[in-house]
């Protein structure tokens, strides 16, 4: 029977693939590829057409039957896909650091820039200077034992990372909390309760049943007015997977995250890097380390002053002193009375449907392309929907699945993630397509999702990173769309878009009431736009306190010592907090962003691409939110280039000058 992960098929065929097809695929793609590269050398293969087009449809064709292997792994979690997932994960690590190693193929592609280079596209020329700085990142010149040691780290600490997004995922799964009496769900969002009397009755329970998906544990942290239950609640989440909390020692990262910091370090140690920190630093648009630390302490200065104020005057309304289960719970209150707006009063006016839909008309009228839903396309879940992005004369660009509802065995959070690459080379095509994924609040009964503008401007987010995904016009995939994209500038698209859902232009377009139809009335939008700066500084310090507190963890880790996790967190919110978490708090233990995701020593790339977008989008505040000229500018310099073009001058040629911070400032409301 054919493997459903090796066929040429457009885009996977979910149904047919089980755990058992996954190791047998990749084994066979793997030998293939390194048996393809060995008769590429050995036959002397020279050139971009001879070598470089080559391992690139190779790169391609691998990724694309990993690619529905590690989307189902975190969105139909199961125990033998989980299994196969890891075991495949050794596998390709030491598959790419080989590669990375290769003296051969590095030499290989040095001669390809050194002959060809004049003559060649800019995004090819860039596609090989990539490369040649990962073969240096991977040790290319080092001596065998050295390489060896560098490929077993690496192995190792992808099988670490995924252990411990494992153990987030289970100890979050684990956890839920049984109402018997109602007086408990005092002040929770009607479809929160409705949706947790669903859960009991499907679990054979009286009562409701609260599990600890992000949209329960928002709305109890930010509706409850159970004291209590806000407290389990915020237990529960900031223990999971760690030594504290209801299930404390039962899937402990501690000895995890030691292991993981002490193996980046020693990988970038063994590359000639002082720290993790400075090896990072090598990809991104940041320089040096104290660049980095510069920038983080300078937004303290500014935001710090007013997040004080911003926490005393909650205090204040509070009548007395916040634990940290408070403060969401009474920045709702103080924002309803001062903003006369709330998230659950807005939750009517964001039906899913109309949200998508007018998101759907911004980027039409932005970029000039369609997106139309098809209906014969295969999906994994029942929830998960299927689109086309074409030209306006019907050529197709690419496409998306859309994944927006919690739901157990699902890894929490919001991503984009590439489905398919982009890839034009020889007789080798194929479109961008992306997944995007979110955990909003699943439909109850015949009413469809309601969303918060939070939970809205998530969704604009991630279309950011998919427009950046699906709209490339660059025919390499290494470099086409996020990828070969500095780690500090990808969350420029994604950010930028969120501001499109703040405008008055925009705001007609994404909301209507469930009931009514009417759209937001002009006084709540206006409202609305001012909760953009409501607690700005409280939302900025806490940015720099994971910011900070990832940064100087990579930078000042010391080998053979214990990791001072929590010493640099005390320290890091000595500096810059002003919300003081208990004892108890462990939110280093399901902090995935940088134990298991691409944000080590990179979590401060969000107020980074902060600075960029608040600049790109000032050039559509001064020439209009919908001008044509301004946003095929974007699409050109930014969305359409990838990876292909260093990332600062592609800001240049999009804005006539380089970023500059006080957009942001403005934005916030901090710039005085």
């Amino acid at each position: 029977m054919t493997n459903p992960l090796l066929t040429d098929s457009p885009l996977p065929r979910f149904s047919a693939i089980e755990a058992g097809h996954v190791e047998p695929a990749i084994h066979e793609l793997l030998d293939g590829n390194r048996r393809q590269l060995a008769a590429l050398l050995d036959d002397g293969a020279e050139g971009w057409d001879g070598l470089v087009a080559p391992i690139e449809r190779m790169h391609h064709r691998l990724a694309r039957a990993w690619s529905p292997v590690g989307h189902l792994n975190g969105v139909m979690n199961s125990d033998a896909l989980r299994a196969a997932y890891n075991a495949c994960l050794p596998l390709l690590t030491a598959y790419h650091t080989e590669l990375a190693q290769n003296e051969r193929l590095c030499a290989a592609y040095q001669r390809v820039l050194d002959q060809e280079g004049a003559r060649l596209e800019p995004g090819q020329r860039k596609l090989l200077e990539n490369a040649l700085r990962d073969f240096r990142l991977a040790g290319v010149s080092l001596p065998t034992e050295q390489k060896q040691r560098f490929g077993q780290v690496m192995e190792r600490l992808a099988t670490a990372q995924a252990k411990f997004d494992e153990n987030v995922l289970d100890a979050t799964n684990a956890w839920s909390r049984h109402l018997a009496d109602e007086a408990e769900l005092a002040g929770l969002p009607a479809n929160t309760v409705q949706r947790a009397r669903q859960a009991a009755d499907a679990a054979g329970r009286e009562g409701w049943l609260l599990s600890l998906d992000a949209p329960n544990y928002q709305a109890v942290m930010t509706h409850a007015e159970n004291e209590t239950l806000r407290r389990e609640f915020y237990e529960a989440w900031v223990t999971r997977a760690s030594d504290q909390g209801p299930s404390a020692g039962q899937w402990n990262n501690t000895p995890l995250m030691a292991e993981i910091l002490a193996l980046r370090h020693e990988a970038a140690n063994l590359v000639g890097f002082a720290s993790f920190a400075e090896y990072s630093l090598a990809t991104k648009m940041a320089h040096e380390p104290a660049e980095v630390l510069q920038f983080l302490r300078e937004l303290a200065r500014v935001s710090r002053p007013a997040a004080r104020r911003e926490f005393e005057e909650l205090e204040s309304f509070a009548g007395r002193t916040l634990e940290a289960w408070d403060v969401a719970f009474h920045a709702e209150r103080l924002k309803r009375v001062r903003l006369d707006v709330s998230e659950e009063a807005l939750r009517p006016y964001f039906p899913l449907p109309r949200v998508l839909a007018g998101l759907f008309t911004v980027v039409t009228r932005l970029y000039g392309v369609r997106i139309v839903a098809r209906t014969d396309v295969e999906v994994y879940h029942p929830d998960v929907r299927y689109f086309d992005i074409v030209e306006r004369d019907g050529t197709p660009r690419g496409g998306f699945f859309l994944d927006l509802y919690a739901r157990p065995k699902k890894r929490g959070g919001a991503w984009m993630d590439e489905c398919v690459g982009r890839i034009r080379i020889a007789d080798s095509s194929a479109l961008p397509v992306a997944y995007m994924v979110c955990n909003f609040t699943p439909p109850v009964g015949e009413q469809p999702s309601l969303l918060t503008h939070h939970d809205v401007l998530t969704l604009f987010h991630e279309f950011g990173h998919g427009l950046h995904h699906m709209l490339t016009r660059v025919d390499y995939p290494s470099v086409a769309g996020i990828n070969g994209v500095p780690w500090d500038a990808v969350e420029l698209p994604s950010q930028f878009m969120e501001n499109f859902a703040w405008r008055a232009e925009v705001l007609p377009l994404i909301s209507a009431h469930v009931e009514t139809g009417e759209p937001l009335p002009a006084e709540m939008l206006k409202r609305l736009q001012g909760t953009r700066t409501f607690q700005a500084g409280m939302q900025t310090v806490r940015q720099l306190e994971f910011a900070l507190f990832d940064f100087r963890l990579h930078a000042e880790y010391t080998p053979g010592a214990p990791p001072r996790l929590y010493e640099t967190l005390a320290e890091v919110r000595e500096e810059v907090a002003v919300v003081r978490p208990p004892a108890f708090n462990r939110f280093p233990h399901s902090f995935q962003h940088i134990f298991s995701g691409g944000y080590a020593a990179g979590y401060y790339s969000y107020k980074w691409a902060e600075v960029l977008s608040a600049d790109a989008f000032g050039a559509f505040e001064e020439s209009g939110v919908f001008d044509h000229a301004t946003a095929r500018r974007f699409l050109r310099s930014i969305l359409e280039r990838g990876g292909s073009r260093d990332a600062m001058e592609a800001f240049v040629e999009f804005r006539g000058r380089k970023p500059e911070i006080e957009p942001l400032l403005r934005q916030m409301g901090l710039a005085a």
